[in-house]
């Protein structure tokens, strides 16, 4: 039987009647607050609802206009899903504004500092202090007149000036991925003291720098723009100009040895240039050339507002770090009733526009060659000029622009919740894997955004994979990108995922490089990727940035490279599944090591400090955490001694047969093993080592006036800590040095020179498994270096002490101090649980602070109280973030933790 609407049946030969089948049904209706959102778009370029930092706080609008909300990605630590934490309010907000409604938020280039702008055109300033929800004003509202005239229309933080690494591209280079790495020069404008500074541009055409001086006062520079060419002189965003904007500083260069008196700072000047107006009533054409006048556009241009208007800072051109002019986007949209205003023009919603800036010559008229010149080679300076870009027509309003993944992709957000991404280079749609032999960005990888609830307020993630918006009722959404791995049938595609992996990698060490916070790159790899494709994440990741894991030789390197922590939070933030969960082996051998860095790193600025002879007095907030993590330190030695031993007698009735031997190791699952044969944290370990004996022979040298009360409290403690340790320092370091020369040997003897070490070490590290190379250096580890110690060792101490508060045992005790207790994890000193207030269970809440990462606490909720203990804390980069790198966040402790009571005995670590 034929079709019904074959062989060019008419619908109105079925019905009888023409226009039978126009029922009349009413159009989609616009989402719930568009209007109001394309007019304000159209009147000021700040009106930024919600805004993600680069330290990965979130910051955004309340419903009711006059507050503003924190949040933050967060690990949940009863099972290790990544969530948005809780909101909670910045108070300062409401007080500084007076409640007037707020209208506008953007955090500075490092993502520590966040401006607010109310619809008044008052500006306060607040910066994060010790937690993503602790954030202190740095600048008050009350130093601005408000009015209508200085409402902001336009704002921009200047840059810090600083190189940072850059990554140009991933590209398959005989079957593996090469990621070519460069550094790169900053962007100015700068703040010649590197304090915060911005400008902003009020409706009343007036340009202000708002900048912080070094003695962290806040001024400011007004100046006065030209003319517009409209008749009230207000500034909208309905209205384009072009002015250069010199900012000249006198000094331009400082330096704080050059003192902190007010004449000294840095004092800035305007130099502007006006150039070029545009007007909105032909910028949708585009200047074709005389064969192409008669060519216009098929909608009515005029109906259209200026919506949103950015500079776009050029793409680095080559390796070397050159930076391409910038260019200028124009996104214009037309209002919602225009669409039955007229329907027989109807265009696109939105159109983006585009300038580049170039250099151009000056050409002079041919008269001027005949004027006599005293200077013979008198050459015009060159000049500035916009080139207008072909228009990019989009079918739906566009509500956001953002130039992310470091400038190589324009993420364009829809009113239908759509998010499209432009090739900046070429306005290019990046909708999936064109060439699988090299990878740029995310979306080019294959990466998308799933349609969500429609929003109309967006702000990505500091790597551009999660996003927020806010919905029509002003909550919050979270949405990450997803990856189909061109599957079929359940399987993946191996160039696909392949590239989204190198994508990945990609996107991790550039935020690596330029220090932002990776969370967002976790939890998209912890959603996306499967167990075995974790584990080629994090490899990628060790060779990306690039972290040679053998350390046997160049150890030094392992205290002050950079990245290597960033390397060891991930890959023990992949396989954290909550904090009431061992580890698995994968990452417990990362987390160890983390933790046996900040020791080492601890122990060796205390150390400088000693060897530096200050006069002035220790300090017992330092002396404390030297004490926390004097005892963690020699526990956790203890802890591996104990479980070496332990398998030195397992391991005895095989050691004459070499086959049974390397059965038996490759069925053990030994932390303590991986952590001694790996050259990474047995170097740590070497290093704790030489710190404690330098803590404990400061005390000796140490001046009886720079240790009085607690000081000398807490110095006494940590030299009886040492001198009642059941091994001595110098016979660890004996013990250390034995699994030095096993390993040296072993791999001497397999021919493994510097070139091949790197494989078996990262074996070690990555798949926590121990290469067939070192199976020699366990035996000789446990037949010889073991025995020999025995006589220098209290083992019966050894074997009788509690280690459960490291929480690295797989014993009953472990899981229950766990469920109990938490241990500082900056200090190495358990947290007292919350007091009851009666016998119905109520308990004095406590607060405290948990990483965003990790879901470890620390104790301390307030800036460090002394000078010295802020310089040390501020010197191990903790005052904001865990020693994993992840962020802090304030917290209340109202006991739901802690389901039994405990308390402590002995040295403080063991529970009842």
């Amino acid at each position: 039987m034929p079709l019904i609407m074959e062989d060019g049946i008419d619908v109105d030969d079925l019905f009888g009647e023409p226009n039978s089948l126009e029922l009349g049904l009413p159009t989609a209706s616009p989402i719930k607050g568009l209007a109001q959102c394309l007019d304000e778009m159209r009147l000021s370029g700040c009106c930024q609802k919600i805004a993600w930092s680069r330290m990965g706080c979130i910051a955004s609008i309340s419903p009711d206009g006059i507050r503003v909300i924190i949040r933050y990605l967060q690990c949940r630590p009863s099972d290790g899903k990544w969530v948005l934490g809780e909101e909670s309010s910045l108070a300062p907000v409401l007080e500084a504004h007076n409640g007037t409604q707020l209208a506008h938020l953007s955090w500075n280039e490092t993502g520590s500092e966040l401006a607010v702008v109310d619809c008044s055109g008052r500006v306060s300033i607040y910066s994060i202090s010790i937690a993503l929800n602790s954030i202190t004003g740095l600048r008050q509202a009350s130093f601005d007149s408000g009015d209508d005239g200085s409402q902001v229309v336009g704002m921009m933080w200047l840059n810090s000036q600083r190189y940072v690494h850059a990554f140009h591209q991933a590209a398959k280079v005989n079957g593996r991925w090469a990621y070519s790495p460069f550094r790169r020069r900053p962007v100015g404008p700068f703040h010649p003291a590197n304090k915060g500074a911005l400008i902003c541009v009020t409706r009343a055409g007036q340009i202000k720098l708002i900048y912080q001086n070094p003695d962290s006062k806040w001024a400011e520079l007004p100046a006065e723009l030209k003319n517009t060419g409209y008749s009230d002189r207000l500034l909208t965003h309905a209205s384009m100009t072009a002015t250069q904007v010199h900012i000249s500083w006198n000094p331009p260069q400082w330096e704080p040895a050059q003192g902190k008196l007010p004449g000294q700072f840095p004092i800035p000047t305007f130099r502007l240039i006006h150039c070029k107006v545009d007007m909105p009533n032909n910028i949708l054409n585009v200047n074709r050339g005389p064969d192409h006048h008669d060519q216009s556009l098929p909608f009515l241009n005029s109906v259209y507002s200026l919506t949103r208007l950015e500079i776009m800072p050029g793409q680095f051109d080559s390796l070397a770090g050159s930076t391409a002019n910038p260019w200028i986007l124009a996104v214009l949209s037309k209002p919602l009733h225009a669409m039955h205003d007229y329907p027989d023009q109807q265009g696109p919603p939105s159109v983006i526009v585009r300038w580049h800036l170039e250099s151009a010559p000056q050409i002079l008229h041919p008269k001027f060659d005949e004027v006599t010149s005293k200077k013979s080679n008198a050459q015009a300076k060159p000049k500035m000029e916009l080139r207008r870009l072909e228009n990019v027509y989009c079918d739906k309003y566009i509500v956001s622009v953002d130039l992310v993944e470091h400038g190589t992709v324009l993420a364009v957000s829809h009113d239908d919740s759509s998010i499209t991404c432009y090739d900046t280079r070429t306005m290019a749609v990046l909708n999936g894997l064109d060439d699988s032999s090299a990878v740029t960005c995310l979306a080019q990888a294959g990466f998308q955004y799933p349609l969500e609830t429609s929003g109309l307020h967006i702000a990505f993630s500091p790597n551009a994979c999660v996003a927020v918006t806010l919905d029509s009722d002003g909550h919050m959404q979270l949405r990450a990108m997803e990856h189909s791995f061109g599957s079929t049938e359940g399987l993946y595609d191996e160039n696909n995922l392949s590239a989204a992996i190198a994508a990945l990698t990609l996107a991790f060490s550039r935020g690596c490089g330029v220090d932002y916070n990776t969370d967002d790159i976790l939890m998209v790899a912890l959603g996306q990727l499967s167990l075995e494709a974790q584990t080629t994440f994090i490899s990628e990741v060790y060779r990306a940035l690039p972290v040679n894991c053998n350390f046997t030789a160049e150890q030094d390197k392992l205290m002050s490279h950079p990245y290597i922590p960033r390397c060891l939070s991930l890959q023990a933030g992949l396989g954290f599944k909550g904090r009431l969960k061992r580890r698995n082996l994968s990452s417990a051998v990362p987390w160890a090591s983390l933790q046996l860095r900040h020791a080492s790193v601890l122990f060796a600025y205390f150390f400088q400090y000693n060897k530096g002879g200050q006069t002035e007095s220790h300090d017992p907030d330092v002396l404390r955490m030297v004490l926390g993590n004097t005892k963690w330190t020699l526990d956790f030695s203890h802890f591996l001694l104990s479980e070496i031993f332990d398998m030195a007698d397992e391991f005895e009735d095989v050691f004459d047969d070499s086959e049974a031997f390397t059965q038996k190791l490759k069925n053990s699952s030994s932390l303590p093993l991986l952590i001694l044969l790996s050259s990474m944290s047995r170097a740590f370990l070497r290093f704790i080592c030489r710190g404690l004996r330098g803590v404990h022979a400061g005390f000796a040298s140490a001046n009886p006036a720079s240790l009085l009360g607690d000081s000398r409290i807490y110095y006494t403690e940590i030299c009886q800590t040492l001198e009642s340790s059941p091994v001595r320092i110098d016979v660890y370091e004996k013990f250390l040095a034995g699994v030095d020369s096993a390993v040296k040997h072993a791999y001497q003897g397999a021919g493994f020179g510097d070139a091949e070490r790197p494989g078996p070490e990262k074996e070690l590290l990555v798949n926590a498994r121990i290469p067939p190379v070192l199976t020699t250096a366990v035996a000789t580890l446990l037949r010889q270096t073991v025995p020999a110690l025995k006589s220098e060792i209290n083992r019966m101490a050894i074997y009788l002490g509690d280690y459960s508060w490291l929480g690295f045992g797989n014993d009953r005790r472990t899981a229950l101090y766990r469920r109990h207790r938490e241990v500082d994890i900056l200090k190495k000193c358990p947290l007292r649980p919350p007091l009851p207030l009666g016998n119905d269970g109520r308990v004095a809440p406590v607060k405290k602070r948990r990483c965003a990462r990790c879901c470890e606490v620390s104790g301390d909720t307030n800036l460090p109280r002394s000078l010295l203990s802020f310089k040390m804390i501020a010197k191990l980069g903790l005052l904001r973030s865990c020693l994993c790198g992840g962020m802090w966040v304030l917290e209340t402790d109202t006991g739901v933790l802690g389901i039994g009571t405990a308390s402590a005995n002995g040295n403080g670590n063991r529970i009842t």
